[in-house]
């Protein structure tokens, strides 16, 4: 197959998603060329779509094509209860899968001094602003059980605490549906510090 300069430059933009190499981006570009180039048009024109129109929700930084998110402007939901997490797909996971009905703060990752991502670069001037005004009684940090994670829920557990908020975790442990000899130790570890009396 002779090579041709476009057909490069597409191979090499797919490979900017993420678990995308270079075999996949090429089998990908192949397949909308030879075989539905209609799609491919209809995706790039989205893409340029929602790179323009797609930004943050003022209030919690989820993505929206709104002022505010659909989470934030829902007044079914309680103001009063937020709920802490690092990814947009995490409020996915959440919404779905729970019963919670409070709002959502969006981090869009965890504090990593050496990676230069501080305070800032989180929202977390947002969140305090927001915590200042009130309204807010209970925030529920949901961020990853990994070190950065933690240490930044510690940190926002900081910042709530001086404006009186109650601080809660979601808990940590063996998940449902798997055997305990499978978990490992730090997951049992976490298990057993926050067990919970049943009668």
């Amino acid at each position: 197959m002779s090579s041709s300069g476009l057909l490069e430059d597409l191979v090499e933009a797919l490979r900017c998603l993420p678990g995308v190499g270079p075999k996949s981006a090429q089998r990908m570009a192949l397949h909308l060329l030879q075989r539905d180039r209609d799609a491919a048009r209809r995706l790039g024109s989205t893409l340029v779509d929602a790179m323009d129109r797609v930004h943050h929700c003022e209030q919690c930084r989820i993505f929206t094509e709104n002022t505010l998110c659909r989470w934030c402007s829902d007044p079914a939901r309680v103001s009063s209860q937020l709920c802490i997490v690092e990814s947009p797909a995490d409020v996915l996971a959440i919404d779905r899968a729970t019963d919670f009905r409070g709002k959502f703060f969006l981090l869009l990752g965890h504090l990593s001094p050496l990676d230069g991502i501080g305070p800032k670069d989180l929202g977390l001037d947002l969140l305090e602003s927001r915590l200042e005004t009130g309204g807010v009684d209970e925030i529920t940090l949901a961020t990853n059980p990994t070190v950065e994670g933690q240490a930044t829920a510690r940190y926002i557990g900081d910042i709530a605490a001086r404006h009186g908020v109650t601080v809660m975790q979601i808990a940590r442990g063996v998940p449902v549906g798997s055997e305990l000899e499978f978990a490992d130790g730090g997951t049992l570890a976490v298990a057993f510090s926050h067990r919970t009396r049943l009668s």
